[in-house]
This record gives structure tokens, sequence and C-alpha cells, in this order.
């Protein structure tokens, strides 16, 4: 076995063993406390420039399929665990996920006190690390220290396709819709092609009116990976579009939908990541269990110039704000995170916006909240979902 070794910014070492590609790499630190999902993970163009740890205790007990790659490569920078499994246990398995890992060039490193180092996490905060096998130590240090923080960086453009593609309705077709691809994972063209949508999928920048030339029934803008203010392209068309066609939003998405209502965003102590994030609906009351994967979050408070309350202490109605008026129109807040009590929603009804901070399409984690889906649809006029 190959000795690695995961160096943190501010000083820290942990050491384990190589369950991946050789050599070396630096992002920054996040954990995940899914307890399936890893395939879906590392290939979520989300997590492009993160370390992800995974706190569940054993990883790759059901192997690799490449049915579960919610993209075409692997966009995690490095992959730490606590145990390796060298059996894989399914049907659907085509390969060790080990195996899977270092046919694809990830860094990973396993046999590490993952409860200790999620712990430094949660305290700290998400910092910039170092993962490395088969490299100095002294090295692997400096990199991890010369590493940049993700606040201002500009992913998006590393992870979006570079062409429009389209994805085809995989039922009676009833319609079609714009995806901005911001780090777009296949399940959620899925999710739309399975109601009967064509899905044209669109590069980050592209322009208001080359998306309405299209003639959508409704532009879903999607998931994506690092910080939403350097994204001004994007912002703009999303403005050119609020009050033109139906929008729904999510995960950065529902970042970029903030800031085009004249919102701000800011960035999370160590972020939302794992598959079992409760969200209340403000509507109602009711609670989905939801997957999330996020570092920044969207200060409805801005809109009405108001202090953002601090997060801490049992979430309370008052840590989202009352509606607000904007160019567009009132601004609800819909969601709320029942851990932190930060948002997790919004909605703009005269211009026939929403979106959400979590991922419904389930690519990992519970089906709780697919009926966003129905939801947009239905704002679509393609059925008679609830709205």
């Amino acid at each position: 076995m190959r000795p690695a070794l995961l160096a943190t910014a501010d000083g820290k070492l942990y050491r384990g063993t190589a369950a991946g590609a050789s050599g070396i790499a630096v992002g920054e630190i996040v954990f995940n406390t899914a307890m399936t999902g890893y395939q879906e993970i590392v290939t979520d163009p989300s997590y492009s420039g993160q370390v992800v740890v995974l706190t569940a205790p054993h990883i790759g007990n059901y192997g690799a399929a490449p049915f579960d790659d919610q993209s075409d490569r692997i966009h995690a920078r490095a992959l730490v665990t606590r145990s390796m499994s060298r059996i894989a246990s399914n049907w659907r398995s085509e390969l060790p996920f080990d195996v899977y890992l270092d046919e694809r060039g990830l860094v990973a490193i396993t046999d590490v006190d993952t409860r200790r180092l999620t712990r430094h996490i949660a305290s700290a905060g998400a910092m910039p690390v170092a993962v490395g096998i088969d490299i100095d130590e002294a090295d692997l240090i400096a990199a991890a220290a010369a590493a940049p923080s993700m606040a201002g960086q500009a992913l998006v453009p590393d992870v979006s396709t570079t062409e429009s593609y389209l994805v085809e309705a995989t039922t009676d077709k009833i319609g079609s819709v714009v995806a901005y691809d911001f780090g777009i994972k296949r399940d959620i063209a899925r999710q739309l092609a399975a109601r009967g949508y064509d899905v044209t999928v669109v590069p980050w920048d592209t322009p208001a009116d080359a998306t309405l030339a299209h003639d959508p029934d409704g532009v879903f803008l999607s998931n994506g990976p690092g910080d939403p203010e350097p994204l001004d392209a994007a912002v703009a068309a999303v403005r050119g579009l609020v009050g033109k066609a139906p929008l729904f939003g999510i995960c950065l998405g529902h970042q970029i939908l903030g800031q085009a209502l004249g919102a701000t965003t800011y960035k999370l102590p160590f972020g939302h990541h794992a598959g079992n994030h409760p969200v209340r609906d403000l509507h109602d009351g009711t609670v989905a269990v939801t997957s999330q994967n996020h570092g920044f979050a969207v200060d409805l408070f801005s809109l009405a110039n108001r202090e953002r309350p601090p997060t801490t202490g049992m979430p309370t109605p008052d840590m989202v704000p009352p509606p607000v008026e904007t160019d567009f129109g009132t601004v609800v807040a819909t969601h709320q995170n029942l851990n932190d009590g930060t948002n997790e929603g919004m909605e703009c009804p005269d211009a026939n916006a929403f979106s959400v901070q979590y991922h419904p399409e389930a690519a990992p984690g519970p089906n709780d909240a697919q009926d966003l889906f129905d939801r947009f649809v239905a704002k679509m006029g393609g059925s008679d979902a609830t709205t």
C-alpha cells in the first residue's frame, strides 16, 4: 500500500493510504454526510475545485456503474474516505470504485480519521488543502498554504458546455425547455425529458435574446460550482429573462436568480453537502429531506436593506425576511433550512419565477423534492400539477 497525506492550509496533517491515482491535488475541502451516491458526488460539476470528505465509514461497497455518472468526467479535485471497500456487491457494478477512481485520474486517500477531519472543518470552516501520494511532505504543506480560497472563483466556464445540445423527451412531447448549463447534472435533464420536454442545454453565458429565440415553454437554471458573484454574464442573461418565460432555478441557479432580482450572496462557513438536509416549506410547514451541495447562499435581507440575522441557534421564522418589493415584483422567501435557518427557496410570482437552494433530482438523495419539477411543468402550462 502506498502512503498518502492530506495537509490543510492551517497546518493540520492527516495520514492515510492511496486509493486512487498518484500525484497531488489542491482544492477547498468540504464534507458530505450522504450514506450513498459516492459516484454521483465525484462526477457532479458542482464539486469542481473541491476536495470531498465522505463521512460514511465504508465507501465503494456497491462498486461503480457508468449510468450513475452525472457528467462526462470527474469534477472533484480529490476524495477522502475512512475505508475503501475491496468488494463490490451490486448486480449493476462494472468495476470496483477504487479502480474507477484510478482509471479516471482522481487522487484519493483512505484510512483517514474522517471523524476528526470533519470536526475540524466544522469548527474552522472550509479551507484550501492539498492531498498527495508519493510526494514530499514539505511540498504538500506548501501547496496547501498557497492554494486560493473558493471565494471569488468563477468555475462555471470550466464545466459548462461550449455548444448547445438537445436532450429529447423520453415520453410524449408536450413542450420544450432551455436549460442553462452552469454545471448541469444528467439526472436533471432526465427529469425534464421524462415529463415530456425537449431540453436544449445552452452555455452558461448565453444572452437572453438567444435563449428566447428558441421560443421555450420555460427556462431552467442549473446547479454549478464556485462563487456566483463573478458570473456577471449569467446574471445579466437571467435578468433579461425574468418575466419573459417561466423560470426555475436550483442550487447555483437559485443564487444567480437571486442576484438577477437584486439580492446579494455570501459564503457559508462550511457549506451544505449532504443527502439529509431538512428544509421547511414556509407556505404549509411541511418538511422535505433534501440533497444539497453548495458553499454560498442568497441573502434576501439585502433586498430590504436589512442586516442578515446570525445563523446560530434554533432556526426561527425571523431568520427569513418578509415579502420584499423589487423592480420585478414581490419576492417571497419560500423555504428555510432547519439546520441553520438559511434561505432555501424564493419566488417572484409576478414574474413566474421560483428557485430552491437544494437538488430535487435525487442523484444522489431522497425523492422528497421531485415534485418541484411537476410544479415547473404546471407553471409552463403542461399539467394540472399543484402549484
